[in-house]
């Protein structure tokens, strides 16, 4: 049973910067695609980023200030974040990707980390 672990959250000012990480135990990373989603207090999940082997893409709303990148020698997925904003505030969770060509909707990932709380305070 591959478990996904987020770390790197925390409570930021607007204006300043995190950094997350996603690891693997009992499975691995650096052959799937992986996402980055993000559930803001008293709202659904929405996508934030994913990568592929080649490609990285973003929503909107965090392109030009987030950043997904991948160290498969390391097995670990990252999510570089500048500029927050106080509606940058959710649980950020990473997701390994389901076999396809799809990668936006949570339906298209299969295993999920339990999250990793970030507050961005005004």
């Amino acid at each position: 049973q591959v478990q996904l672990v987020e770390s790197g959250g925390g409570l930021v000012q607007a204006g300043g910067s995190l950094r997350l990480s996603c690891a693997a135990s009992g499975g691995t990373l650096s052959t799937y695609f992986m996402g980055w989603f993000r559930q803001p207090p008293g709202k659904g999940r929405e996508f934030v980023a994913a990568i592929t082997w080649s490609q990285t893409y973003y929503a909107d709303s965090v392109k030009g200030r987030f950043t997904i990148s991948r160290d498969n020698a390391k097995d670990m997925v990252y999510l570089q974040m500048n500029s927050l904003k106080p509606e940058d505030t959710a649980v950020y969770s990473c997701a390994r990707g389901r076999p396809g060509p799809a990668w936006r909707s949570w339906s298209d990932y299969d295993y999920w980390g339990q999250g990793t709380q970030v507050t961005v305070s005004s």
